[in-house]
């Protein structure tokens, strides 16, 4: 048993609904570093926000509330499943509600870095379980005997002697008038008797049946329907525009040209009002608009790469880390590898396209939608529509799905722009093509890797990376390194070699980039990973055995040994297709073993991946087997399939026709196993993508002979 003291200062305990209910929450002070459980004597302060994330109603009901957004990651699930394990309720019992956006009542509401549960699930195990000693102490009062003669279950006190119960609903206005105890005792893992078990997800019923409300799903009163024709390249503008036709199309009411915020630029538009979505996409259509496209550079992907080539060759860079004198091992050694790898552009393409509602009022503005990032939103909003922050409410829906792009704020502003233009609620949907051709994307990014070998053995290793760098949209101009320039790399390498180098390389262009599913370790795990299996080859040794002397932390050990075990590693024979990577990822590390051979017509195909990952303590084994799996599905779109590409400043690619997705029949089956310890929380959601692409290459590698250093690249022509 593990004991967690809890003073009477840390802990909030409040009676709300007039003594009818119990409410427990967490207070986010200003600049705190971190969320704390609050004092009791605080709630009565000038000022003081309650943030209720977990009620007990007299009808033993619990409600909690998520502070985050539910978009196929699972914390829908996941967090209702931490707060029943030592709260010791049903899951039927639970309700989740989402949040509105108050970083204030929430702190962090950004869903994003993996970080719902990692971020959270400490304090809700400590808050759940004091919620259940409350509640056993009102039940002891009241039937006065000691408390260590009571237990909770299914959401009752009960008297271990006698056989006598109450519901958790009878007790709340009891417990509520208690002070919280010192100390609580939180379950072994031994004792869970719903974390780490794989449950039903709750959200998957009303996901099927059609109960969940998603950002296409919200109506209002007097809503109406706007399709935006933004230019397609970002800081071009308006020259003019025809609404004749589109104003003849029926349902559209009219027809005005907006701006838009994109980071620190604007990107103008013209936005066709109607009375269904069809009508105003119609509408969109028959506008006849000319651009005013000068003034600024209009790009070619040919160009991009060209560019951090000549630069990776020709500049140092900003150093963001070293160790050692690489520079001189590298002089020394006459056994190195100098190589470039390069990674492309991608759009977020989620399959639920952009969409929100807004609607604007002189002392007020609501929005609805698939935020990512709703206390971001609020912010944006109030800042940049001079509204207090008190007076903006942003809700959240479901998501299908987020990958980083619906945490940006163009499409937030955008519309309640327009709900301010026009003096109603409205809702914007993008197209499909909206969502492509617009970005912001992932930023293609190229890498040179120099390793030198010395006896066998690592002397030294330089990285420079040379791409966009998504800080730099956000706020000044460059002066430091990329403080994702290492990202991915497992931290363990730095004990055991001693001439280390990585450096940024500044590179700027035009064009919008944001986060996307596990940021830089996707780009970077491709080029150090790659780099890894290459000096392995260099050094004539077995890729597992390679790392293995550099990964001495005994988690990444004992990844090893899993990896070989589960894969058959040790039995493989030579050229027989098999690759790995490990990379490191928001906490948590994952190895991957991947498999390749030929098939019928002599092309290659994946035949079967293996994944093992180190998140420390988890939730639900289900759910992170499913992220593995749809991360390895995106990491093979974006290593085999897709690409963004320019010319003359425009996107080439238009919808899923020539932006390609995987199809069933290309994924292979995915084998998921998950470490066992006592670790803290790392994240699930992203980490299982960066290592597949290098694994994949390292696999096609040792099966042709042929090293890819280039994505994406074609699986039918290696």
């Amino acid at each position: 048993m593990e004991t967690n003291a809890i003073s009477r200062r840390n802990f909030l305990r409040v009676s709300g609904l007039a003594g009818t209910a119990l409410c427990l929450g967490f207070y986010f002070p200003a600049n705190a570093k971190k969320e704390e459980l609050i004092s009791a004597s605080a709630a009565g302060q000038p000022g003081f926000e309650f943030n209720a994330w977990m009620r007990i109603d007299t009808d033993g009901k619990v409600t909690l509330t998520d502070h985050r957004a539910e978009m196929g990651q699972g914390s829908y699930q996941s967090v209702p499943q931490i707060i029943a394990e030592e709260l010791e309720v049903d899951l039927k019992d639970i309700d989740v509600i989402f949040a509105i956006g108050d970083p204030v009542k929430y702190g962090s509401q950004i869903t994003g870095g993996s970080s719902t549960i990692r971020g959270s699930y400490k304090k809700l195990l400590k808050l759940s379980a004091t919620a259940r000693e409350m509640l056993i102490t009102a039940a002891a009062n009241k039937w006065g005997v000691p408390a260590n003669e009571c237990y909770a279950e299914s959401g009752h006190v009960i008297h271990k002697p006698s056989g006598k119960k109450f519901n958790y609903g009878e007790l709340v206005t009891d417990a509520s008038k208690l002070s919280p105890p010192k100390e609580v005792k939180l379950k072994s893992i031994s004792e869970y008797k719903l974390i780490r078990k794989p449950l039903n997800r709750m959200d998957t019923p009303m996901k099927t049946n059609g109960g969940a409300i998603f950002g296409l799903d919200k109506k209002l009163p007097g809503m109406v329907y706007a399709a935006v024709e933004r230019n397609p390249r970002l800081r071009g503008k308006i020259k003019s525009f025809d609404s004749s036709a589109a104003l003849k199309v029926p349902g559209v009411k009219q027809v005005f040209k907006i701006q838009m915020m994109v980071f620190n630029t604007t990107r103008d538009g013209v936005v066709v009002i109607a009375d269904s979505t069809w009508a105003a996409m119609q509408g969109r259509k028959a506008l006849r608009v000319e651009w005013d496209d000068s003034g600024f550079e209009h790009v070619n992907t040919a160009d991009i790469y060209k560019a951090h080539e000549e630069l990776l060759r020709k500049e140092e860079g900003l150093s963001f880390k070293k160790q050692g004198d690489p520079d001189g091992a590298l002089g020394k050694s006459d056994k190195k590898i100098d190589v470039i790898y390069q990674t492309p552009y991608q759009s977020h393409a989620a399959m639920e396209p952009l969409n929100c509602i807004a609607h604007y009022q002189p002392d007020k503005i609501e929005i609805w939608g698939p935020i990512q990032a709703p206390d971001w939103v609020l912010n944006d909003i109030s800042t940049k529509f001079k509204m207090p922050k008190e007076k903006v409410i942003v809700n959240m829906t479901f998501l299908g799905g987020g990958f980083g792009r619906k945490a940006f704020l163009d499409y937030t502003h955008e519309v309640v722009a327009i709900s301010k233009e026009i003096g109603a609620p409205v809702q914007v949907v993008w197209s499909r093509e909206d969502d492509i051709k617009q970005g912001p994307y992932r930023a293609g990014i190229s890498y040179r890797g120099q390793g030198s070998l010395k006896n066998g053995e690592i002397s030294a290793l330089k990285f420079k990376m040379a791409g966009q760098n998504i800080d730099h949209w956000n706020g000044p101009a460059r002066g430091k390194a990329n403080g994702s320039t290492s990202e991915g790399f497992l931290k363990p390498y730095y004990d055991s070699i001693k001439n280390i180098s990585f450096a940024d390389v500044p590179y700027e262009m035009p064009l919008p980039n944001m986060w996307w599913r596990s940021v830089y370790a996707s780009t970077n795990g491709f080029a150090y990973e790659s780099f890894m299996n290459e000096m392995a080859v260099l050094a004539g040794q077995d890729q597992l055995d390679f790392r293995r002397k550099y990964l001495k932390d005994e988690r990444c050990q004992r990844l090893i040994d899993r990896m070989e075990e589960v894969s058959g590693w040790k039995s493989r024979q030579k050229n027989q297709g098999y690759g790995v990577a490990i990379t490191e990822c928001f906490e948590t590390t994952v190895g991957q073993v991947v498999k390749v051979s030929r098939n019928a017509e002599g092309k290659v195909k994946i035949d079967k991946v293996w994944a093992v990952m180190d998140c420390g303590w988890y939730v639900n084994p289900d759910i992170i087997k499913a992220q593995v799996e749809g991360s390895v599905v995106m990491a093979l779109g974006a290593a085999t399939i897709h690409e963004i590409t320019f010319k003359n400043g425009l996107v080439e690619q238009n919808n899923f026709y020539d932006y390609l997705m995987p199809r069933m029949s290309d994924v292979p089956h995915v084998e998921v196993h998950i470490m066992e310890n006592t670790a803290d929380a790392g994240g699930v959601g992203e980490p299982g993508l960066p290592p597949f692409a290098p694994a994949l290459t390292d696999a096609i590698y040792d099966l042709t002979g042929k090293r890819i250093r280039k994505l994406p690249f074609n699986m039918n022509a290696v």
